[in-house]
């Protein structure tokens, strides 16, 4: 059955009320909490009725009343439209057995559940309710067990009384968790009285959640907290989309069209907001070069960010005392000469021009395309630093990526995160005051670093020691707010080097020519070369068809690589052939449905053992230095009973999640392009068609290509393809980290 919203074909009956028996949930959207699911009542026996409408929190097992109507759907026959719903205590045996199996309560699944109710019987509610104590006298419960059981009933309790609150405006069982979770006893207060407070408090409530339960708890639509609210928010969006601040006209404009309120208003409160340093106005650069200024307006962090960021760079460039002091006065001749003996090989004129700069300047940037050499380079900066014992530092934003440093280079490299020691909250171990113990510090895969962790990064790098930042500027800037290494590029003030030259064994590579094309507006070629192919089709079902054969079987059995190893980047998350749909399709043809093995159902998704997933937020209390945005893995256990979920990360570590936590993990058999930066796979596939329209440009479609080690397969339009080819993208962000390092 799919998510079809009722369309009643029978004069429905108003005000019926339905006592059933949940069995099974068949679809929830996650946004707007809309449930299909099955019930069973007393009368219909075997024969399963269809329930429809918001069913928040509620578990197979539970016994519900539902007060709604009856109607007819014209495809799927006669449903139960819900309009409220409580749940009603089971009273007899069985159902007790089958309500605390349900996976409800953790730490009780359907084995302890028999055991409870063949202790207790009728009576079994009553005890957990009232006396928790008695059950360890159930064999196999201990007093830890026992303890965690009644607390965890408690839990459910007042979950279950914000999700009644929360019901008539949305909200998904996860977000009634994270409610309760930040607020505790308070939860009913806040919601009530401080609803924008959610946007902030709470991740994964929004503006928009925040203001459809103010609006419901009487909050008035031009009230100066919805106001204010709307223009965190509007800068909140821009920063999403990468913009450090918004010119103040835009702002104004884009607020006043999201709160549906006149311009004027907005400017009261964007002068109140600023009063209360709630943000921060100023004047910066035009970006069009007029020579002018733009007022400009910054939420608090990123204004902060970017200022720090642009004086820890100035800082390094100015400092007098030098880390690496032997490389001032090195002999070049010998010291190229003692390298090119060591690697066997020879260093290009820009590579060499690289390697002076990167062990002679206080910061420097390499950048270059693929096969261009920045590999070689890196790895020849690092022979020298450490034959003259520097303490070097290697880091990169993602796990694969660091993991590619170590190959590279021989030593161990680390992710910025967990270099830096970042603790929950986002503070860092390591910074101006306690900076890492380094006189060379490289980072790779620099053009991911958004404002606020380049920012952490280079405030922890001591005085004297040389900062290399390693990149491809032409490849999609950082997910978060900023484009550090484009900007830092920009900077005349900071000595870099662009690589250009192809050597001539990646010339041979058809990855790595078609990324250079690309770049340069040219088509890609496909003749001549046995890794980079093309599967043409104009329609997006057929494509994500054809991106399913491909992954399950035409690339393990013509180049014998696992599907685990083939990624499919796509320009969207929606359509036929994007990230979601393909994730679903991928899932159903790697991991499919088997009976008797575990998996959990959370929203729209089901998770299984087996499955490629990515971490979608920063969450520094997980693991044993925190998962963050981008973090992949694969799912290694379900265990119901505990309610919890295992991942083994790229980073070799395991890490556990709550069901209730199970928002922040997507499946990763596709994701899109601007989630893979950073990474690298022995094998991508890329749909290009005509329904990602707004997403087909350059650099996207060279980042992907680029994220290919071994193998590259195009699939979809040409004329899709060659669009995304001519289109150069969609401009600058809103940045003025170039300006405040130039001054």
């Amino acid at each position: 059955m799919t998510a079809v919203p009722p369309t009643p074909t029978a004069a429905p009956v108003r005000g019926a009320t339905l006592e059933a028996v949940l069995e099974r949930i068949t679809y929830v959207n996650e946004e707007t909490g809309y449930t299909i699911a099955r019930v069973a009542t007393d009368r219909s026996g075997t024969d399963l009725l269809t329930v429809i409408g918001a069913l928040p929190g509620v578990q197979p097992g539970e016994r519900l009343r539902m007060v709604g109507r009856w109607g007819s759907h014209p495809k799927y026959g006669r449903q139960f439209e819900v309009h409220s719903c409580t749940s009603v205590l089971p009273a007899t045996v069985q159902g007790i057995e089958r309500y605390l199996g349900s996976g409800l309560i953790k730490g009780i699944g359907p084995k302890m559940a028999a055991r409870i109710v063949a202790a207790f019987g009728a009576q079994t509610l009553d005890v957990i309710e009232n006396e928790p104590g008695r059950l360890i006298e159930v064999h196999g419960l201990g007093r830890k067990r026992t303890a965690a059981i009644g607390t965890a009933w408690q839990e459910q309790k007042a979950i279950k009384e914000v999700m009644v609150f929360l019901q008539g405006v949305g909200v998904s069982t996860s977000h009634a968790v994270r409610i309760y979770k930040e607020y505790a006893d308070n939860a009913i207060s806040v919601v009530r009285n401080e609803p924008y407070r959610l946007a902030a408090d709470v991740w994964g409530i929004g503006f928009k959640t925040a203001d459809s339960i103010a609006q419901a708890v009487g909050i008035p639509h031009d009230s100066p907290q919805r106001v204010q609210a709307g223009i965190r928010y509007t800068l909140s969006e821009a920063a999403d989309n990468g913009h450090c601040y918004l010119p103040e006209p835009n702002l104004l404009a884009d607020a006043a069209g999201i709160l549906g309120v006149p311009a004027p208003l907005v400017g009261e409160a964007l002068t109140a907001l600023a009063a209360e340093e709630g943000v921060v106005r100023e004047a910066v650069p035009n970006p069009s070069g007029d020579g002018g200024t733009i007022p400009a307006v910054y939420l608090v962090p990123f204004h902060r960010a970017e200022s720090a960021l642009a004086a820890s760079l100035l800082r390094l460039l100015r400092e007098p005392v030098d880390r690496m002091p032997a490389f001032a006065g090195v002999d070049w001749g010998r010291a190229l000469a003692w390298l090119r003996a060591r690697t066997g090989a020879e260093l290009a004129p820009e590579q060499e021009q690289a390697v002076r700069l990167a062990l002679t300047s206080k910061v420097a940037v390499l950048t270059g395309g693929p096969g261009c050499g920045k590999s070689f380079t890196v790895r020849s900066v690092i022979e020298l630093a450490t034959a003259k014992q520097a303490k070097i530092v290697l880091a990169a934003p993602t796990g694969r990526a660091a993991k590619r440093l170590t190959e590279l280079t021989g030593q161990a490299a680390t992710t910025v995160h967990r270099l830096l020691q970042l603790r929950p909250g986002g503070d860092a171990a390591h910074d101006r005051d306690n900076p890492l113990d380094a006189d060379l510090v490289v980072v790779d895969e620099a053009s991911m670093l958004d404002l606020i962790l380049a920012n952490k990064l280079v405030k922890a790098v001591p005085p004297g020691a040389h900062l290399l930042l390693v990149g491809d500027v032409d490849q999609l800037p950082s997910v978060g707010a900023g484009e550090v290494l484009r900007d830092v590029l920009a900077a005349e003030t900071v000595p870099r080097v662009r690589l250009t030259r192809i050597f001539r064994q990646a010339q041979e590579s058809g990855v790595v020519v078609n990324a250079h094309r690309i770049n340069a507006g040219q088509a890609p070629v496909f003749d001549g070369y046995a890794d980079f192919f093309l599967f043409p089709s104009d329609e997006p079902e057929v494509t994500a068809e054809q991106v399913v054969e491909i992954v399950a079987r035409r690339i393990p059995r013509r180049f014998g690589l696992h599907s685990r190893d083939i990624q499919v980047l796509t320009p969207m998350h929606r359509g036929p052939a994007g990230a979601g749909n393909l994730n679903a399709l991928l899932q159903q043809a790697l991991a499919p449905h088997r009976e008797g093995a575990p998996e959990r159902r959370h929203g729209s998704r089901v998770f299984r053992v087996g499955d490629k997933v990515i971490q979608i937020r920063n969450n520094y209390e997980k693991g044993a230095a925190g998962v963050f945005n981008g973090t992949v893995g694969m799912v290694t256990a379900i265990d119901v009973d505990e309610q919890t979920l295992t991942v083994r990360t790229d980073e070799d570590e395991d890490v556990g999640y709550d069901f209730h936590e199970l928002d922040e993990l997507q499946h990763a058999y596709a994701i899109t392009v601007h989630r893979s930066q950073g990474s690298e796979y022995p094998a991508v596939v890329v749909p290009v068609t005509m329904g990602s329209y707004m997403m087909l440009q350059r650099n996207l479609l060279y980042t992907a290509v680029t994220r290919a080690r071994k193998l590259v397969v195009l699939a979809g339009s040409r004329r899709a393809l060659a669009i995304a080819v001519r289109t150069a993208g969609t401009g600058r962000r809103h940045t003025a980290l170039t300006h405040r390092i130039t001054g």
